[in-house]
């Protein structure tokens, strides 16, 4: 997501939040939610004791962010502590070169891998980011804009963590030593209160494929893809969320301020010292995957996309035919004339309206960017196929989907950074077609759909991947009965009319996402749906629930990631999968993204794939018994029937 817009409409809403509030003398009583499930989840066969899917999308933190230090109660974990780049305490370990980041000299084309690199004697400081103070001031407060998202216990934590310090423009002096960080990752806690707000590194397409900095000659046996992930602070001070004005800026950087980032990128939390307690219970009790990566580089609505649609999404006239999209729309990351690395389209649009590229013609090898990506896919042993349809611009970020949320189409001369509807075939078509249920299940939905943007309004629109297709959002029953609000899931759970498979998302005060939410929220938003289920013993008997992130926000780690196409993968996430099946405190080592999902619904209601070139047609890993992280059948991914135990 990006997320000065979004903390932006957190700074509204908390000066408008008193006002209010003083309004409301009743507390808000929710609407009837007993509307039926068709078919329920009881009848559908399924491959193995699964009845009920349940997946949790929390927002941008990568695997090493939250895990760095994780010692699991089963087996072996890959991590920045197992792997001796920190100690327990978080201090650098033996091996702390290992993620050591380095500046580059681009100046005259998008390189994957630029030039000129030399190692940083210190990291730049980091720059502040998030509310200086909270966005709500009372439980109550709080409570009227987020009545059904957080356990007990956790709304008072809306009221709290206040920076104390202006965003984007002042260094995080929270932290210690902040003018003198090390080459590498940095432990952010105790510094920076586990409770506290922080900063948001950048987290868009050509800017994570640059991070990673892949080479094919920098290949090994146990990171064939010659990524090695030594470029993100460098990528956030020298282009950042972008240049056509969502960075804050349209003139190139002149110095660690002026993208308001400087190294947030290498944070990381400490569990051994307390921090993500509730998500630390979850993988001590059930199983976490160490290899589960997002499916795109890039941020919040690509990997949504890839999640619902196992493929990426293309420029359209509405109707199913490929259109060229607006010359503005399109992205251009070739660094501008006499600067380093800043590009020449990406972004949100400028002050004049007109900039905002996030469309990228894969297929033309002549498209700014495509070459450097698809040159490195084709050098790679085995060559990977960047799966681009010739004539097709695929959106790479954060565009509004083509439909609002009562199912009209939205005004591209009102609203020009949407994508069209698409036809491209998604999950809930599938499970349309084999007549299994499923439900989008949305924080501030009805809001969205009687008042779209307005002060209670905390829905994602670009996290629903069902609302960017024709099928779903232009049949209102198939639209009312498959897209309900958060509140709806907790009746469908009570009365057993949960339905086969369920995508909930949090709103953004919840979500977790750095700079607008806390960690601390999305554990509080897991722990009552967790809770929930659990406190159902007919649900809770047969429900696998996947608790994880849309992307890594941006975040260094260290673990392997295998390119699959032109879109990705990305970083590693956390994964963690809460079931009766599940329970031991195991690590699944499974080579997996967000498709592994889909795959997973696909194979156990026997839907088949999606397409002929989606995602979900490549094998599941074949590993050597030396590494369980490397496919050996380059391009796969797993469809997650391995982290399960069955038979217990």
């Amino acid at each position: 997501m990006q997320y000065r817009n979004v903390l932006q409409a957190g700074i509204r809403y908390a000066g408008l939040a008193a006002a209010l509030f003083a309004t409301v003398v009743n507390p808000i009583i929710p609407i009837s939610l007993n509307a039926q499930v068709p078919n329920p989840a009881s009848s559908a066969r399924t491959n193995s004791p699964i009845k009920h899917v349940i997946v949790i999308l929390g927002e941008n933190r990568t695997f090493d962010h939250v895990f760095a230090t994780y010692v699991p109660k089963h087996g072996t974990v890959s991590n920045l502590l197992s792997k001796g780049i920190v100690n327990a305490d978080g201090t650098p370990g033996p091996n702390y070169s290992l993620s050591d980041q380095y500046k580059a000299y681009d100046p005259a084309k998008y390189s994957l891998s630029p030039a000129g690199k030399v190692p940083y004697d210190n990291i730049p400081p980091v720059v502040a980011g998030g509310p200086t103070t909270p966005f709500f001031s009372t439980v109550a407060q709080a409570k009227q804009i987020e009545p059904f998202a957080l356990a007990n216990g956790f709304y008072t934590f809306m009221t709290t963590g206040g920076t104390g310090l202006n965003a984007y423009t002042q260094v995080d002096t929270r932290i210690p030593n902040v003018f003198h960080l090390p080459r590498g990752v940095f432990q952010l806690t105790p510094g920076v209160k586990y409770d506290d707000y922080a900063n948001s590194p950048v987290h868009r397409f050509y800017q994570m494929w640059q991070q990673l900095d892949c080479y094919a000659s920098q290949s090994t046996v146990h990171n064939p893809s010659g990524c090695l992930a030594d470029l993100f602070p460098w990528v956030e001070v020298t282009i950042g969320a972008g240049s056509d004005g969502s960075s804050g800026s349209t003139s190139p950087p002149t110095g660690f301020l002026s993208t308001g980032e400087g190294s947030t990128a290498m944070e990381f939390y400490n569990v051994q010292k307390g921090d993500v307690p509730y998500l630390k219970s979850l993988a001590d009790s059930y199983t976490l995957s160490d290899n589960f990566h997002q499916a795109g580089q890039g941020g919040t609505g690509l990997n949504h996309i890839l999640f619902g649609f196992a493929d990426a999404i293309w420029y359209s006239d509405g109707h199913g035919h490929a259109a060229t999209p607006p010359k503005h729309e399109i992205e251009n990351p070739n660094p501008q004339p006499g600067t380093n690395n800043w590009y020449i389209s990406d972004g949100y649009g400028g002050a004049n309206g007109t900039g905002g590229g996030s469309y990228s013609e894969c297929a033309d090898a002549n498209h700014p960017g495509v070459s450097s990506v698809v040159d490195y896919l084709q050098s790679l042993s085995p060559p990977i196929k960047p799966n681009c349809q010739a004539g097709r611009y695929y959106l790479l970020n954060n565009y509004n989907p083509g439909f609002n949320a009562n199912g009209t189409v939205v005004d591209r001369n009102k609203s020009p950074f949407t994508i069209p509807p698409t036809s491209v075939r998604s999950i809930g078509d599938a499970l349309l077609d084999a007549g299994v249920s499923f439900r989008y299940y949305g924080d501030g939905w009805n809001q969205d759909v009687k008042n779209p943007g307005g002060v209670l309004d905390t829905y994602c629109n670009i996290c629903n991947p069902f609302q960017y297709e024709t099928r779903i959002m232009t049949n209102a029953k198939l639209r009312t009965n498959h897209i309900k609000d958060i509140e709806n899931f907790y009746n469908d759970v009570s009365f057993d009319h949960l339905p086969a498979v369920s995508i909930l998302k949090p709103g953004w005060p919840t979500d977790g996402h750095p700079a607008s939410s806390k960690l601390d929220l999305f554990e509080g938003f897991t722990k009552k749906v967790v809770d929930a289920v659990k406190a159902n013993p007919a649900v809770w008997k047969d429900t696998a629930i996947f608790v994880t992130f849309d992307e890594g926000g941006g975040y260094y780690d260290s673990g392997y990631v295998q390119p699959v196409d032109f879109f990705g993968d990305g970083t590693r996430i956390p994964l963690i999968i809460v079931s009766p099946f599940t329970q031991g405190g195991h690590v699944n080592h499974s080579y997996s993204d967000h498709v592994s999902l889909t795959k997973f619904i696909e194979r156990n209601w026997n839907l088949g794939t999606l397409s002929s070139r989606s995602r979900d047609n490549d094998p599941n890993p074949m590993v050597s018994s030396s590494d369980p992280y490397v496919p050996l059948n380059s391009p796969a991914i797993d469809d997650l029937f391995s982290a399960f135990n069955f038979s217990q």
